[in-house]
């Protein structure tokens, strides 16, 4: 996996307000890995490949919480983020809304840090609350 830790501040008045540090990553010698299970049909095609990532999808972690998510480049940052209970910083949705907006072919070549103008001040991080449970089945 290649990856690129990058981190974002907000401005607040003056100064800057938040600060977040991610960790951005993307799959490269793991596309060539094949299922691993004795006895399981080969399908023929990367294990990545049968769990429906692409070479569109990237990883971003909060370094401060620790959570993430993969997600898909270009896609909208509060609905993708809707999918997942990932407990983020404030700055994880406008970060991800930031980074849909970036070539990411070479994670090198994105910023050491950013600054998101735009971001809202938070006082601390948030469990994200994504989606409704999805009830137990019975049996």
């Amino acid at each position: 996996m290649e990856t690129k830790i990058v981190e974002a501040v907000n401005k607040i008045g003056g100064g800057y307000g938040n600060w977040g540090k991610f960790l951005v990553g993307k799959f490269t010698d793991e596309w060539g890995r094949r299922r691993a299970i004795p006895g399981a049909p080969d399908l023929a095609m990367p294990l990545l490949t049968q769990v429906g990532w692409t070479q569109d999808h990237f990883l971003v972690l909060d370094l401060q919480t620790g959570e993430g998510a993969v997600f898909r480049h270009g896609g909208l940052a509060e609905a993708d983020l809707h999918k997942h209970r990932v407990w983020v910083c404030p700055l994880f949705e406008p970060f991800l809304a930031w980074l849909y907006g970036q070539d990411v072919s070479d994670l090198q070549a994105l910023p050491d840090h950013v600054v998101l103008p735009g971001a809202p001040f938070e006082m601390r991080g948030y469990r994200r609350p994504g989606p409704p449970e999805e009830p137990t089945p019975r049996g």
